[in-house]
């Protein structure tokens, strides 16, 4: 019998590192993963947010998110409420500050945020079923606010404000380079710092997921 390929889900957030899911991340992700032969789908909340200019950060009304995550993946995406964790073997959180102002109220209100209820759906879903969820860049705030209670290791690259503000969750933050990440065993929680650091290469981000990305496909 052909050995199944391991089916993983993508949870983005728009499209742009300012306001969405940040490009050279997913796409880091992408690569990394489907060379390791993983079968990828992608999802996102079906929600309308302001959406900025990169150019001067004015906002420029308002947009899907779905659609705008849309533009990364080729058109292929699907509504955040069908992700059922039934039907997969992991679960991946690329950054990028939609993390922070769609998926979350983090930006806003930091440890004492709210998570989107699909978002923490899908993150205790994959737990309990003990299977592994990666995140990189600002996303494992979202895993922090959800299984802090698990005392859940992970990383946003080197000490900051926003590493403590993690830890009042619960959850332990440990320090990172950007070409590395941090394995929870008990969780299963794979985090990487990716663009935490703002003056990582390209190269170096690609490191550190390719690494998260064995790591996931390894566990699951």
């Amino acid at each position: 019998m052909k050995k199944q390929n391991k089916k993983i889900a993508l949870v983005l957030s728009g499209c742009g590192n300012k306001d969405g899911t940040e490009i050279i991340e997913v796409v880091s992700t992408m690569i990394a993963l489907t060379e390791l032969g993983a079968d990828l789908s992608y999802f996102a909340p079906d929600i309308d947010v302001p959406i900025k200019n990169f150019l001067d950060d004015d906002v420029m009304g308002k947009r899907n998110v779905m659609l705008e995550s849309a533009r990364i993946t080729r058109g292929e995406m699907n509504d955040l409420k069908a992700l059922n964790p039934d039907d997969f073997d992991a679960l991946v959180f690329p950054g990028g500050f939609g993390a922070a102002l769609h998926l979350s109220t983090w930006a806003l209100a930091g440890s004492k945020c709210e998570v989107l209820p699909d978002v923490e759906r899908v993150i205790m879903g994959f737990y309990k079923q003990s299977k592994p969820i990666g995140a990189m860049c600002i996303a494992p705030v979202l895993i922090a606010k959800v299984l802090g209670s698990m005392n859940v290791n992970l990383t946003l690259g080197a000490n900051s404000e926003t590493s403590k503000e993690i830890e009042k969750t619960g959850a332990v933050h440990e320090q990172c380079p950007v070409k590395d990440y941090i394995t929870d065993r008990a969780t299963k929680v794979i985090t990487t710092p990716a663009y935490m650091y703002d003056d990582a290469k390209p190269s170096e981000v690609f490191r550190g997921i390719s690494g998260l990305a064995k790591e996931l496909m390894e566990m699951s």
